[in-house]
C-alpha cells in the first residue's frame, strides 16, 4: 500500500486538538536538566513529568523539583494552561502567614488517547482512555484470521471508530502490535499478522489525521507494568497470547536492541531436541510451546491425564530460554502475561523450578517470578503510556 510518511502538521477530526508535541528521543526523567540548545522544550518536559509524577503541586513546589527559576516556571505553567494540558486546582493549604499559594495539576480528565492492541489471536481490541487511567469507550474488532492487507483495514477502521466516539480531545493514537517495530512506526517483521515493512503509523495517520505511536505489544506492556510502580527497575516482563514475546526493563529504561529487536525470545530454538548440530527451526523455538493457540491445541489433544505434562512440557522450556537471560542481566523480577487459566500453578511452577536450577542460587535467590496484575488492558495501557511518552515526553 501507499501512505504518506509525514506526520500531519496539525490533527483533524473529532476530539482533536493542536498541542506542540514533545521530540522523539528517550525518556527524561525528573531532576535531568535542559541543554541550551533545546532549553524550553525539555524545560516544558520537565515540568510535565513533574506533575505527572507528583502533582498536584504549587508553582514554587515545580521550581524546586525540577531546579528551575520562578520566572521560568510561571511562563511554562501559562502555556500549559492556555492549551487546556494543566489547569489550577485552588489554594494550597498552609499554616504560613501571607497569601497561600495556588495548586497546579495536569489537566487529566481533560485529555484521552486512542489505544489499539493487535496482540490477540481471535480480536483486536481497542479503546478511548483518559490521562488519568479512565477508560472512556470500549470497541473490539474480530479477527477472523485475517492477515495482511485485511488486518490492516480492521486496525485502522478500529482507531477511526473509537476516535467518533470520544467526546474529549484526543492527544493521539497508542498502538501495541506483533513483531518488530521501528522508530518511524513500521513494523519490520510480524509473522503472525503476514506483515513486513509495513508502515503502521503513517497509515493509521492518513485516516485519522491523529499523530500515532506505535510499539511492539510486549514492550509497551513492559512500560504499562513499570508505570503502575509494582515492578523494580530491572525486570523482564513475558507476553503470552497469539505469540510469544518480552519486553526488557533495565535500570529504570526501556531496551529496543539495535534492531528493535530485543525480547524476541517467542523465536528461540529452547532444548536439544535434534541435537546441539540441527538448524534453526521454526517447530524448534518457544512459541511452538508456549503460545496460546498451540498451547490450547496440544491441552485439546492430549487425554485428561497428561493436561499437566502439557503445562509442565511449556513452562520449563520457557524457564530454559529464560534463565541465561536472568544470568546475563541479573535480573531482580520475570512477570508473565497472558491466559491466567494456562499460566497460574502448574506453568508457572515449571518456570521457577528451572530458573531455581539453572541460575547461580548466591545472585539469583531472590529473583521473584510472578503474574501481571492488570488483566487484558495491559497493551491497552501501554499504548497510552507511548503516546505520552511521544506527544507530552513523559513516562
Amino acid at each position: 500500500m501507499t501512505a504518506a510518511t509525514q506526520r500531519p502538521g496539525s490533527p483533524s477530526g473529532p476530539g482533536s486538538r493542536r498541542i506542540s508535541p514533545a521530540p522523539r528521543t528517550s525518556p527524561l526523567r525528573v531532576g535531568l536538566r535542559a541543554t541550551p540548545g533545546d532549553a524550553k522544550q525539555h524545560n516544558r518536559t520537565l515540568v510535565l513529568q513533574t506533575l505527572y509524577l507528583s502533582g498536584p503541586l504549587s508553582r514554587a513546589d515545580i521550581a524546586r523539583a525540577t531546579g528551575l527559576t520562578k520566572v521560568t516556571i510561571s511562563g511554562l505553567v501559562a502555556e500549559l494552561i492556555g492549551e487546556g494540558l494543566a489547569h489550577e486546582l485552588g489554594q494550597q493549604e498552609s499554616q504560613r502567614p501571607g497569601k497561600p499559594a495556588i495548586l497546579v495539576d495536569l489537566a487529566r480528565e481533560a485529555h484521552a488517547a486512542v489505544c489499539i492492541d493487535l496482540s490477540d489471536h481471535l480480536l483486536l481490541r481497542g479503546a478511548v482512555i483518559r490521562l488519568d487511567g479512565e477508560v472512556l469507550a470500549r470497541r473490539d474488532a474480530p479477527l477472523d484470521g485475517a492477515t495482511g492487507e485485511a488486518a490492516l483495514e480492521l486496525a485502522i477502521g478500529l482507531a477511526v471508530e473509537l476516535q467518533a466516539a470520544s467526546a474529549a480531545p484526543l492527544l493521539g493514537v497508542g498502538i501495541g502490535t506483533p513483531g518488530v517495530t521501528d522508530d518511524d512506526g513500521v513494523v519490520r517483521t510480524a509473522p503472525n499478522l503476514g506483515w513486513e515493512n509495513l508502515h503502521l503509523r503513517a497509515a493509521v495517520e492518513e485516516r485519522t489525521g491523529l499523530p500515532v505511536s506505535v510499539g511492539n505489544d510486549a514492550n509497551v506492556s513492559a512500560l504499562a507494568e513499570y508505570g503502575s510502580g509494582r515492578t523494580s527497575d530491572d525486570f523482564i516482563l513475558i507476553t503470552i497470547g497469539h505469540g510469544v514475546g518480552s519486553g526488557l526493563v533495565i535500570d529504570g529504561r526501556p531496551v529496543k536492541g539495535h534492531r528493535f529487536a530485543a525480547g524476541e525470545i517467542g523465536q528461540v530454538m529452547v532444548g536439544t531436541d535434534l541435537g546441539l548440530d540441527a538448524p534453526y527451526s521454526r517447530e524448534q523455538v518457544l512459541e511452538h510451546w508456549l503460545s496460546v493457540p498451540r498451547l490450547n491445541a496440544a491441552l485439546d489433544d492430549a487425554p485428561a491425564d497428561a493436561r499437566e505434562s502439557v503445562l509442565r512440557e511449556a513452562g520449563s522450556r520457557l524457564g530454559v530460554a529464560l534463565a541465561p537471560v536472568v544470568g546475563a542481566l541479573n535480573l531482580s523480577e520475570i512477570v508473565l502475561a497472558g491466559p491466567a487459566e494456562l499460566l497460574e500453578g502448574t506453568l508457572i511452577d515449571a518456570v521457577s523450578d528451572i530458573l531455581h536450577r539453572r541460575t547461580m542460587p548466591d545472585t539469583h535467590d531472590a529473583l521473584h517470578l510472578r503474574l501481571s496484575t492488570q488483566g487484558e488492558d495491559l497493551v491497552l495501557r501501554g499504548a497510552l503510556a507511548i503516546v505520552l511518552q511521544d506527544r507530552l515526553g513523559v513516562s
